[in-house]
């Protein structure tokens, strides 16, 4: 692996969330899923329940992460190209992805598992000034209270 390939799965390993891509009856479409990393590659759970495993399951994905919401005064994001394939994860990889929510869009949830070695990754950083960074925190908080104009609330569905 490249030293590039290697800082983004170093990457990936400092967050627990990320989204899969691919298509589907030509159709694209975008998950959420959870992940681990294992040495040059990872892991990916997701809810059965959507059907997305289908789609991926041998097929060319993209899977993408990042730390936008971590307020991290530096934004990076990663993604990353290769095939997708459906596993069983061994008892340590269970352990380390922890339990899965209750439900996913009022149905239980239902964990399928896939390995992806990826082909090509691409790291992409955005640096902010600390005067930089701090303004657009300020500005983010106040529009997650609702302080800010034309604030809506947020509706998120598909946790993994």
């Amino acid at each position: 692996m490249s030293t590039d390939d290697l800082r983004a799965i170093e990457l990936l390993n400092r967050v627990r969330y990320g989204r899969v891509a691919t298509s589907m009856r030509a159709m694209p479409f975008v998950a959420p899923a959870r992940h681990i990393v294992r040495d040059d590659s990872f892991v990916l759970r997701m809810h059965r329940g959507m059907g997305y495993h289908r789609a991926c399951s041998g097929s060319v994905v993209a899977y993408g992460a990042d730390n936008f919401n971590t307020g991290e005064p530096d934004l990076w994001s990663v993604q990353f190209t290769g095939t997708a394939n459906l596993i069983r994860p061994t008892d340590d990889e269970l352990a380390l992805f922890g339990p899965g929510p209750h439900h996913v869009d009022g149905e239980p949830f239902d964990a399928v598992y896939m390995s992806m070695t990826p082909q090509f990754a691409t790291v992409h950083v955005l640096e902010y000034s600390s005067e930089q960074a701090t303004a657009e925190t300020t500005a983010e908080t106040a529009g997650a209270t609702g302080s800010g104009s034309g604030s809506r609330p947020r509706h998120d569905q598909h946790a993994a």
